[in-house]
């Protein structure tokens, strides 16, 4: 079994990105943290095969090898098993926890409803990318359900955004007052419904925005959008920000819509990874384990997200 770093992704737990390491394919996630900082550097080139990391904290059985466009990371029995303890699968009907319901905000025209743990704070929203948030109730999981299912069908609001559309959008939002504005008005419509579960608790409007969390101030639209990572590709370049699993790297040709690339770092999960030092760096100059070579730029398949169809990757 390889020694080697393999990544879990981008974690929120703390209310701040980083992304989250484990050592040796299968082994326990979070071992290390790497903050992701805006103007930070992320390089790394792909080594070996993507294989699957188990779930619930079980290795998966077999290694199984994973293609490189899915953002699961999972092999289809242990996607089965981590659903089976979800709450979207709805099997844990007589969990004593408490839930809340939320309003989220990605974009104009782009709300969403859905639930969360209320023991997991904001992190759920910030995992999902959600520019702003309100919350609408807290109470049992059941109930929660509920008047999530009430709002999606009463007044249309889906239960989830893709990402794509997300990633559309995050370039030249509206000012904090404006985008603020509209999660206000849906939340007044809800509390205008019918219906609204007993045993679930009504909460404020209260409004909070996370485009400073996420780096949003000034990102320029992106050009291009990681579609897979292959062996022996390198990404790298400069954060410019943060949002959900999305890095949106300057990648050495400007900031301008050529130049930035969206990588979300679900394809990252499963793959061996050893950084690379950007351009110009001399060797010894940054620490930490797995460091070789140079690196600048993208050479993995690329998504041009402004119409030229799929690229070979950019230099």
């Amino acid at each position: 079994m390889s020694s080697g770093w393999w990544c879990g992704g981008v974690g929120w737990g703390t209310g701040v990105p980083v992304l989250r390491w484990g050592r040796g394919g299968g082994g326990p996630l979070g071992v290390r943290e790497s903050g992701l900082l805006g103007g930070g550097f992320v390089g790394f080139r792909v080594v070996g095969e993507r294989v699957c990391g188990g779930a619930r904290g079980n290795p998966c059985p077999v290694r199984a090898v994973l293609g490189g466009r899915g953002t699961g990371g999972l092999c289809g029995e242990c996607a089965r098993l981590d659903r089976m303890h979800s709450v979207a699968a709805d099997a844990l009907a007589d969990d004593p926890r408490v839930y809340r319901v939320y309003l989220a905000w990605f974009g104009p025209g782009m709300v969403k409803v859905g639930i969360t743990r209320e023991e997991r704070g904001a992190a759920r929203l910030l995992e999902q990318g959600a520019v702003v948030f309100s919350w609408l109730g807290r109470g049992p999981l059941m109930a929660a359900r509920r008047a999530e299912e009430s709002v999606r069908v009463a007044l249309g609001v889906p239960d989830r955004i893709p990402y794509a559309e997300k990633r559309r959008v995050r370039a030249g939002l509206p000012g904090v007052v404006e985008r603020g504005d509209e999660v206000r008005r849906m939340h007044a419509r809800v509390v205008a419904l019918d219906g609204w579960p007993e045993s679930l608790e009504r909460l404020e409007f209260a409004a909070v925005d996370h485009g400073g969390v996420f780096g949003l101030d000034g990102l320029p639209p992106a050009g291009a959008v990681v579609r897979e990572l292959v062996e022996g590709g390198c990404v790298a370049g400069r954060i410019l920000a943060v949002a959900g699993p999305d890095l949106h790297l300057a990648t050495g040709r400007g900031e301008g819509p050529g130049g930035v690339v969206v990588l979300d770092t679900r394809l990252m999960v499963g793959w061996e990874l050893v950084g690379v030092r950007r351009e110009g760096e001399r060797e010894g100059d940054e620490e930490g384990e797995g460091v070789e070579g140079s690196g600048g730029g993208i050479s993995v398949p690329l998504v041009d997200v402004r119409g030229g169809g799929v690229q070979g990757g950019l230099f």
